[in-house]
């Protein structure tokens, strides 16, 4: 497809909370699309809900995408020709189209209480074309007595009048054509008491005045788009174009809840992926797979190379079930691509997290020892905590199987042997256990598998003198004393 300067999307979070993971696939398809066609990728922060505001979410999302390396073009803090771009700061334009759908006949007052809601939802279900006749607002009270409430309270809302009896016709980019029956949806709220608008009269306003072309969000919002279609004809104004992405569906089936996230170890929200050591690069690979396809056998992704490769064609409708094992494996191959420098530093802060003191020259012999051997970052000390302490127990099976008869003496004579070098480095303890084992006319194994056994507490791990060296002269010799002692 060629370049469209006039493409502009928008990722448009809430502040009520952590970025979830969803959100970042949200934020990344936007961001794929304005990229592909080089448009605009822009940040928005709905923050009208203000009962579930949260301070320091808003900078949560935006620390989430730098992290990712989802930059965008315009925001709250940049500013933009379109801003401002927090909603807070947007009500006029709000109050300004809400009364012209009021004036159009196409939105009512409502000054119902909320006893009165309550009973409606206990008789009808809904508040909708059937029951707003018996309600008191604008279409059934006489002008006089509607300026005469309007003037003397502000406990009253505006509401979308639905027409009844009617097909909305929807041109989704990813569904098709998805049709509503406007029987089926409900006198939604545009403007509340508190003067705030809801999400739908804001989200079509802001989308209108900033000239966003595609509106991509999750399908929980399809619902709401016939409201949204019925608003833009109201106002005249031309609608975007619509893709909505499928679910994220647990492994277990349906929708990914945070409870069922929890209860499988999913972590939920973005930050949980950072502390957790994954890289992002790998999880924006793992999410764009989420629901896109390339059309090819190819996994593994750098970000540009998403960009030239994605196309909303070939984002599915299905829902798609969330698989860590894949993200992991995905993370994997991103350490792996990680200078040895690179992993260290980012391995460290979680070593010393766990007490654990170590110099910049041997945290880096470690990384190189395990790298293509772990998945996170974390797993440099907490899968290989034998680098940095002695094991309290031996594998069970490897002990049975490596640990013989002779195996305590090679142990101790290879001890010997150790503590007389006065170099401890990998083509030492090699060259003293290869001389032991032709000394004593045994395989190397016989000494190999003892000592990674008694040093590590494993029969497996990366290569033994390797290992060795970085545990370091004192450390070894003592372990394998300690083990004879263990295993006899």
């Amino acid at each position: 497809m060629a370049s469209d300067p006039s493409v502009r999307v928008r990722f448009a979070p809430s502040p009520t909370g952590r970025l979830h993971i969803g959100g970042l696939r949200t934020a990344l398809y936007n961001y794929l699309f304005a990229r592909k066609h080089d448009g605009d990728f822009i940040l928005r922060i709905e923050d009208t809900d203000r009962a579930r505001y949260e301070s320091g979410a808003e900078d949560d999302i935006r620390e989430a995408l730098s992290w990712t390396g989802l930059g965008y073009d315009e925001g709250p803090e940049q500013g933009g020709a379109y801003g401002p771009y927090r909603q807070s700061e947007r009500t006029e334009h709000y109050h300004e189209y809400a009364r012209e759908l009021v004036e159009a006949g196409r939105a009512y007052y409502a000054f119902d209480t909320e006893e009165e809601l309550d009973e409606l939802r206990e008789t009808h279900g809904a508040y909708d074309g059937s029951t707003r006749r018996q309600m008191r607002n604008s279409l059934t009270l006489p002008d006089e007595e509607v300026e005469r409430l309007l003037d003397e309270s502000d406990d009253h809302v505006i509401r979308l009048k639905v027409p009844r009896q009617e097909s909305v016709r929807v041109e989704d980019e990813i569904r098709g054509t998805v049709s509503f029956d406007t029987s089926e949806i409900d006198d939604q709220v545009l403007v509340k008491s508190d003067g705030m608008p809801t999400y739908h009269l804001a989200n079509i306003v802001d989308d209108h005045l900033m000239d966003i072309s595609h509106v991509i969000r999750g399908e929980e919002w399809l619902s709401s788009t016939p409201k949204h279609v019925l608003m833009y004809d109201a106002l005249g104004w031309e609608p975007p174009a619509f893709a909505h992405l499928p679910l994220i569906l647990s492994p277990n089936g349906g929708k990914l809840s945070k409870r069922d996230a929890n209860e499988l170890g999913i972590p939920v929200y973005v930050t949980d992926y950072r502390e957790a050591g994954y890289e992002p690069e790998a999880l924006l690979n793992f999410l764009a797979l989420l629901g896109w396809s390339p059309g090819t056998e190819e996994e593994l992704f750098a970000l540009d190379e998403m960009v030239e490769a994605f196309s909303l064609d070939r984002v599915g409708a299905s829902g798609v079930q969330f698989d860590l094992d894949k993200l992991r494996w995905v993370n994997e191959h991103s350490v792996r691509d990680l200078s040895v420098e690179a992993l260290a530093e980012k391995a460290r802060p979680y070593v010393e997290d766990e007490g654990y003191e170590v110099d910049d020259d041997r945290l880096r012999t470690i990384c190189g020892l395990v790298q293509d051997r772990i998945q996170v970052a974390p797993e440099v000390v907490t899968e290989n905590r034998y680098f940095f302490e002695a094991p309290e127990e031996y594998e069970e099976a490897g002990v049975e199987k490596r640990w013989k008869d002779e195996s305590a003496d090679l142990l101790l004579a290879y001890a010997d042997r150790l503590e007389a070098v006065d170099t401890f480095d990998t083509d030492t303890v090699e060259a003293e256990l290869r001389d032991l084992a032709d000394e004593k006319d045994v395989g190397a194994g016989a000494i190999i598998h003892p000592a990674r056994l008694a040093v590590s507490g494993r029969s497996y791990g990366p290569g033994v003198f390797g290992l060795l060296a970085a545990v370091g002269k004192d450390d070894c010799i003592q372990r394998m004393r300690r083990a004879v002692e263990a295993l006899g």
